[in-house]
């Protein structure tokens, strides 16, 4: 069943009688998309149509009345041929009598549906729509009254005399790309998302007094990816997008040869240039668009765009989102394009929470600069947060619902071993960082991890009286690391500790039976969130419980091959602004 659809207006429109060859409209080729060929991303503007606004002036006998929800026509084509076969001949029927002694008035109807999936308090879209009350009527009495001299040799004339009719009703829906996929896929047999079909609800057997055209669905997200590439407003987009489907309706197809795209282009052009557009039609604009396809390298194929997800609602309530290899590039940067991407997340109502082996501080250190560290942001002391590989965890306000130590007599072991080792050790106690000698890989956790400042204590046993401490962090070469830091203490850790890697340089000494994971189970029962609500990005192994407990687990590419091996997906690298993919293809 296709999803429900919020009406919006109807109206009515009387219509002089045609005077002339009759008005046709195709019934066996009724879906007719244009692929949409846009590539550029979306980004909102003011709203605001180069269509002068006096070209759709409504008419003097305009008039409009209340749209009841129980007479919504469904867009469901039960009787479209072509999308159940797509046959191509053409029918021919008895034209009715029209009675000539008397002049006929007809009623126009024209419904206005905006699919309930679209955002409820998108200003622009309900601008648009309210626009297209005003400009649909007019837009099909100028269509019409312009056929009455069509000579195209291919048009479709399966519909009779429209003076025949008591009425013609229209329909127009605008609808996000998730709403015209699940059309094309179920009518069409192809699953991608156009930005316009046409669906026909005309059968001439039934001898009806209302002449049903049809239905026009529009993509809007479609339509705002091909304003911004073509250089116009949304509006005029969709303004174009609704002429070329009424043509369809009306019995042009550009597709079945070359003469008829011909014909259907100059009628678009007619119709599009009485409207006061003075741009192209929608069939030149897809062969310019199509050209600029071929020659740009960097389509990312069906990839939402930072900017489109206004169209499209939250898959997921939570994202829980890595630092190191992760949210930060290989220099330990956040990108302008995360960042984007993170705020475009909050802006759509989902919740963003850092799961990271970081302390608190040097998270909202490196996310201050993003301005993401504010009131409105994801980190600053009064929002929840998994800190410490789990070990910290805070709710609600920003406080403290979790808190585990590592063993005294553990720390006393590590801070030895880094004495005669000559191993640069780092200490976390909360907001605190701790050494037991200074070193340039000790200063580096300060400058690039924007870790807080080490202090330096005494001896082993100032250090361990000092605070409690929650973990412990060696710093080396990543080969020292692997061939005798964690072969060693895997083995000396015992029943008391777990060793976790996060980055290859480093090796955590954490209490056993803590994990990223375990931190974030705890923080969604305190928050009253489900599993199946939240979507989970990370790299290292410190990752692997956070990848497996969401509903979906993304895996960066750099990331090490135990932590892919559990994702449910593997995205592009931290340096490509992984994040951010993950969010703009996954999230909604």
């Amino acid at each position: 069943m296709l999803p429900r659809v919020r009406p919006l207006l109807r109206f009515s429109l009387p219509l002089p009688p045609p005077m002339a060859p009759p008005i046709s409209s195709r019934a066996a080729a009724a879906t007719l998309p244009i692929v949409s060929l846009a590539a550029a991303p979306h980004s909102p503007s003011a709203f605001k149509s180069n269509i002068p606004s006096t070209a759709f002036a409504p008419p003097a006998f305009f008039t409009t009345r209340c749209f009841h929800a129980g007479v919504v026509k469904k867009i469901v084509p039960g009787v479209c041929a072509a999308a159940a076969g797509g046959q191509r001949e053409y029918r021919k029927v008895r034209r009715r009598a029209t009675a000539k002694s008397k002049q006929k008035e007809l009623e126009l109807s024209v419904s206005i549906c905006i699919e309930e999936d679209l955002p409820d308090n998108d200003s622009e879209i309900l601008s648009i729509a309210e626009l297209l009350r005003l400009n649909v009527p007019m837009a099909l009495k100028l269509a019409l009254d312009g056929l009455k001299d069509s000579r195209c040799k291919t048009r479709d004339t399966t519909i009779s005399d429209v003076g025949g009719y008591e009425s013609i009703e229209l329909s127009v829906m605008l609808c996000n790309d998730s709403f015209i996929r699940k059309l094309n896929k179920e009518w069409r047999g192809e699953d991608s998302a156009t930005d316009v079909l046409s669906m026909s609800q005309h059968v001439p057997r039934l001898n009806l007094p209302i002449l049903m055209l049809g239905d026009i669905v529009i993509s809007v997200e479609t339509a705002a990816r091909q304003a911004e590439e073509r250089g116009h407003t949304l509006l005029d987009e969709i303004l174009i997008l609704m002429v070329h489907g009424l043509l369809h309706l009306l019995g042009f197809d550009h597709e079945i040869s070359d003469e008829a795209e011909t014909e259907m282009e100059k009628e678009e052009e007619i119709l599009l240039k009485s409207l006061g557009w003075t741009g192209k039609g929608l069939i030149q604009s897809a062969y310019d668009s199509c050209e600029k396809a071929n020659s740009d390298s960097a389509i990312l194929g069906d990839r939402k765009k930072e900017g489109s997800l206004r169209f499209y609602k939250p898959k997921f309530k939570y994202i829980f989102c890595d630092m190191d290899g992760t949210l930060l590039n290989s220099k330990s940067q956040l990108s302008t394009t995360n960042a984007n991407a993170l705020k475009e997340a909050m802006s759509r109502g989902v919740k963003v929470v850092i799961a990271t082996g970081k302390a608190r501080p040097a998270v909202i250190n490196i996310l201050k600069t993003a301005g993401l560290a504010d009131k409105d942001g994801i980190v600053l002391e009064a929002s929840p947060g998994v800190f410490l590989q789990g070990l910290l965890v805070y709710g609600r306000q920003g406080r403290e619902i979790f808190r585990r130590n590592l063993d005294p007599g553990v720390c006393r072991e590590v801070c030895r071993y880094s004495l005669e080792q000559k191993v640069p050790l780092i200490a976390f106690s909360n907001d605190r960082c701790l050494t037991l000698f200074d070193h340039p890989l000790v200063e580096s956790l300060h400058t690039v991890y924007r870790a807080p400042q080490a202090e330096v204590m005494p001896s082993v046993e100032d250090l361990i009286a000092a605070a409690d401490i929650q973990k412990m962090l060696f710093i080396d070469t990543a080969d020292r690391v692997a061939t005798e830091l964690r072969p060693y203490w895997s083995e000396a850790a015992g029943e008391l500790a777990n060793v976790v890697q996060a980055v290859p340089h480093m090796l955590e000494i954490v209490p056993v039976g803590t994990s990223k994971g375990s931190g974030i189970q705890i923080l969604l029962d305190h928050l009253g969130v489900k599993a199946e609500e939240i979507m989970a990005i990370g790299d290292g192994e410190n990752d692997i419980e956070m990848l497996q407990l969401a509903a979906l687990g993304i895996a960066l590419s750099n990331g090490v091959e135990k932590t892919k091996a559990v994702a449910d997906v593997i995205g592009v690298s931290n340096d490509e602004d992984g994040v951010a993919d993950a969010i703009y293809r996954y999230a909604f």
